[in-house]
């Protein structure tokens, strides 16, 4: 493949390209009104503007994306993730138009996009399961019955949907029958698939992910697991590679599974198998994303392997560029999602213009963006600005590393999620390891964000008392011997 078109924007798409441009590709990129004069547009060798800024008339419409394609001469589609990515329509079309699609093959899409055929395929290999139903539930009175004989706590989940859009936590039978008619409800909107299917609601769980990377050889490697469990809304906001809490055996064990879930679907190029653990340490297949995650920077710094370019080898028809045994873990690796997000507010989306926006630097410290100062937060799309990934030779190292960079991101305009993060990585509970999906429940409340630092506190009363200083037409010089951490500074709009 000499020229590749991205069928995304922001982040992964400028993240996509720099891949191309080290292998010798070139790069389209098709972009919406709003992303006009977005980075990636700037960075591609060709760029074609598809539509207006909601992407159900830009970025989801396959047959004009494949036009482009083919008046461009491009030879491969790399969808990102979200958008197109795991569309096993639009992945056929692309094949079928005598082009790459640089992912999974349909039928695999379709196999692991569908919770219930994704269990099915991944019981012949033996992959353990939470209990639950053995298939769609469309009748509450079947409902009922399944839920008594899963027992209580559950969870309604949509069969066709992702990011926790169908989902219901029901905590006793006199809650079943309206739980389930939202959860389907829901479901329906959201995927126009109202499918639901029962599973036992996991108390304590974490959230265990293992990367995968298949050829058309017949060779699956899994490259070790990235914690996700720091969540909101069914979200991640902070990832980790390795996780804390698992043992080289433990480790072996859930990597030889999702491999064997990827070999149950013929599965080729990069996929992520989710599983959760329970407080006992005993692991249950959740579902299977077949596309590329937001988190696998975290992957690619404790393995030094490049996944963008290891999918686009894939799609050529070459062999993994590793092996299993060749593969090693060096150090650990940290990602903090910042979003356009009030964590002061239940996380609700904010919107305005990156007044100001520099990034951290230094040694171990990777962002993956598609911003620049200046520019405004669209509406239109998902609100993360950017990826932050620190490296350290351990896991203390990287944390502390991830603090100072924080600390050294410098953003106005919009109230973001690094005051969160920041809080996060230093309560005792992550620095120790001993957290779940619940953590933002437990430990978090929005008075937690408030100035907590001694030195910040004094800094702010001597600022205080220079404008009343100032006020009272005295003229007084402020000294301090600290500086305050450039997200706290950069607050206000």
């Amino acid at each position: 493949m000499k020229k590749i078109l991205v069928a995304n924007r922001g982040e992964i798409a400028l993240r996509v390209m720099r891949s191309c441009k080290e292998m010798g590709i070139a790069t389209v990129a098709v972009f919406s009104e709003a992303d006009r004069n977005a980075p990636f547009v700037r960075y591609a060798d060709e760029a074609v503007c598809i539509g207006p800024p909601p992407s159900s008339q830009s970025y989801l419409l396959g047959n004009k994306i494949l036009d482009v394609a083919k008046k461009l001469g491009v030879e491969g589609i790399h969808p990102g993730y979200g958008f197109l990515s795991e569309n096993a329509e639009f992945a056929k079309a692309v094949t079928e138009a005598g082009l790459v699609f640089i992912g999974p093959s349909p039928e695999a899409m379709n196999i692991m996009g569908d919770k219930l055929s994704a269990k099915e395929a991944a019981k012949r290999y033996k992959i353990p399961m939470v209990p639950g139903s053995e298939g769609a539930i469309s009748d509450v009175a079947e409902g009922k019955k399944i839920a008594l004989e899963t027992g209580f706590p559950l969870l309604i989940k949509a069969s066709a949907g992702g990011g926790g859009k169908g989902m219901r936590i029901v905590e006793k039978i006199e809650e079943f029958e309206e739980q389930m008619q939202l959860a389907v409800s829901e479901a329906t909107s959201a995927f126009g698939d109202g499918s639901v299917f029962i599973e036992k609601y996991v108390t304590g769980p974490r959230h265990i992910e293992i990367q995968v990377m298949a050829d058309t050889h017949g060779n699956i490697c899994y490259l070790f697991e990235r914690e996700c469990s720091i969540q909101r809304r069914h979200q991640k906001v902070i990832e980790e590679a390795p996780s804390s809490v698992l043992t080289p055996e433990l480790r072996k064990r859930m990597g030889e599974c999702a491999a064997d879930v990827a070999r149950s679907c013929d599965y080729t190029g990069a996929g992520t198998v989710e599983f959760l653990l329970d407080d006992q340490r005993n692991f249950y297949f959740l579902e299977m994303n077949t596309r590329l995650q937001v988190e696998h920077p975290v992957t690619e710094m404790i393995t030094g392997i490049d996944l963008v370019k290891e999918q686009i080898r894939v799609a050529r028809g070459e062999k993994l560029s590793f092996t299993q045994d060749s593969l090693s873990i060096y150090g650990h690796a940290v990602e903090v999602r910042v979003y356009a997000e009030d964590p002061a507010n239940n996380f609700l989306p904010d919107i305005g213009k990156l007044t100001t926006y520099r990034r951290p630097l230094g040694p171990g410290v990777r962002v993956d963006d598609g911003f620049e100062e200046g520019m405004d937060i669209p509406i239109y799309y998902d609100p993360m600005i950017s990826k932050l990934i620190t490296w350290g030779k351990d896991r203390e190292e990287a944390i502390n590393r991830m603090i100072r960079a924080i600390d050294e991101y410098e953003i106005s305009g919009v109230e973001t999620t690094l005051s969160f993060c920041r809080f996060a990585l230093k309560h005792e509970a992550f620095v120790s390891g001993d957290f779940d999906t619940g953590f933002i429940k437990q430990y978090f409340t929005p008075e937690k964000l408030q100035v907590s630092d001694p030195q910040e506190a004094e800094i702010a009363a001597l600022v205080a008392a220079s404008w009343l200083s100032k006020q009272q037409g005295k003229k007084q010089l402020l000294t301090t011997t600290g500086k305050a951490s450039a997200w706290k500074k950069n607050r206000t709009r």
